[in-house]
């Protein structure tokens, strides 16, 4: 009977608004959780076949819930340089801690980005899963199949190490005064008089000779160490001339074959054009070419090389000086008649050093910086993408799984082919609008209310009827 109904579908709506107002409740308590995603309830009309044209056999209605997983929420900025959000589409990999050694560890997604090392390394959030990511080689170049989501290994703050990087090339700007006055050791080698500059015998290495300029630079070894090299000069009585040693500081540090002595790793005669430039053709080759220093462990040196004091225990080397010998050198030496004067040295390398901070940028690398002043790509945080990313199964503490409905994921860097960015520094709100979800209750309660009156005048309707017997 249509009465009867009638009171099934106030039943209906009194349930279908009872899991609406449920929905609201989780949303509003939520509101504060972060990368939380509202659900909805839809209404659907359940309809009963109709008997007759002139009766109503009335159906309800049911609410399904919906969780709107892909609208954003705001991103918000905090003082943590690990903390994750994704602006747009995509998800974090991840994977709980307990289970970061195993081979196979299950696979879970997530926005919740509160990322922190955990006390075995682990980029951990706080619900306790820990981040998944590509390793990259120096360049920044994933390692292995990024395609391919059991290649991505849980990032361990601990297993980066800096390692020490030696020179390879160093530069130095100066100045020499062309009008300088040649000393008595630079004359007499003209004449080959007693106390003549040699430089294997009465060299500026040694102390024996005052050079008329020295100059200091660092270059940094295999281990890591800092080694001091000294660059002197001085003035020869062949215009545009000057005598140059290069050698270890102190000399203790370098084995020389003769006639390199006193830690000299090279010596000749630096030459200069008219305009106060490098004459490449005119200086002695040892001076501009890249010095190669043998290893420790080699035998003694072969006559005019030098190799690293066995007691220092270091590889072999080789370094460049740039003084202006090309056209991209980064140094220049220059002739000109005013002050000699040093004005900068440099050199690349670094040397080893402790973890001092970690930044994630906007492309996902994970950069290390160490208090050597290293700086280095050692990780690359992917995002996970789907099809159909709101037919996720919802776990608990922001997690998604993978379903059937969703799609299998794709991995892919940090704004590449549809994927979000990832912001450093920064976390995703939950995105919850109070003021529609107060407005929601406010109607649902109404239909609640509403259809609680279907039950009562309904049951007024069936006593009514009752009462016609009597």
């Amino acid at each position: 009977m249509s009465i009867n109904s009638a009171m099934l579908a106030g039943v209906s709506g009194l349930v279908a608004n009872s899991s609406a107002m449920a929905v609201i409740s989780d949303n509003i308590s939520n509101v504060n959780t972060i990368a939380f995603k509202r659900n909805r309830a839809d209404f659907s009309r359940l309809v009963n076949s109709q008997s007759a044209s002139t009766t109503y056999n009335a159906g309800g209605a049911s609410a399904s819930t919906r969780q709107l997983i892909g609208a954003q929420g705001s991103v918000n900025s905090t003082s943590l340089s690990t903390d994750l959000a994704v602006q747009g589409n995509g998800f974090f990999v991840v994977t709980p801690a307990a289970q970061v050694a195993n081979s196979t560890p299950e696979t879970l997604f997530t926005r919740v980005g509160t990322f922190k090392p955990n006390d075995d390394g682990y980029l951990v959030n706080h619900a306790g899963y820990a981040l998944r990511g590509w390793q990259v080689d120096s360049s920044g170049a994933v390692i292995g199949n990024s395609s391919d989501i059991n290649s991505l290994t849980s990032i361990n703050v601990n297993s980066i190490a800096d390692t020490a990087s030696p020179t390879t090339s160093a530069s130095i700007t100066g100045n020499l005064k062309s009008s300088t006055a040649v000393s008595a050791a630079a004359a007499a080698v003209l004449t080959a008089s007693p106390g003549a500059y040699n430089a294997a015998t009465n060299n500026m290495a040694s102390g024996a000779v005052q050079p008329d300029a020295s100059w200091q630079y660092q270059v940094i070894d295999s281990l890591g160490g800092r080694k001091n090299f000294t660059v002197s000069f001085l003035k020869s009585g062949t215009p545009n001339q000057w005598y140059a040693e290069v050698y270890a500081s102190p000399s203790s540090n370098i084995t020389s074959g003769a006639p390199l002595a006193n830690g000299q790793i090279a010596t000749g005669t630096m030459a200069f054009t008219p305009t106060g430039a490098i004459d490449t053709a005119l200086t002695t080759p040892a001076l501009i070419a890249p010095f190669a220093i043998g290893a420790s462990s080699a035998g003694a040196p072969a006559a005019g090389t030098a190799k690293w004091a066995t007691s220092a225990g270091l590889a072999a080397q080789t370094f460049g000086l740039q003084i202006g010998q090309s056209a991209t050198s980064t140094g220049a030496i220059t002739q000109f008649d005013a002050d000699t004067a040093l004005n900068s040295t440099s050199s690349d390398g670094s040397p080893s050093g402790d973890l001092a901070d970690l930044q994630i940028d906007k492309e996902g690398f994970v950069i290390a910086s160490f208090n050597s002043g290293l700086t280095k790509k050692v990780f690359k945080v992917p995002l996970a993408t789907f099809v159909n990313g709101d037919d996720l199964q919802v776990e608990t503490a922001g997690n998604y799984r993978m379903t059937s409905d969703s799609g299998s994921p794709t991995l892919k860097a940090s704004g590449a082919s549809g994927a979000g960015t990832i912001s450093g520094g920064a976390l995703e709100a939950s995105n919850v609008d109070l003021a529609q979800e107060f407005s929601n209750m406010i109607i649902t309660q109404r239909a609640y209310s509403a259809s609680s009156k279907i039950i009562t005048t309904a049951d007024e309707m069936l006593d009514e009827l009752i009462r016609m017997k009597r």
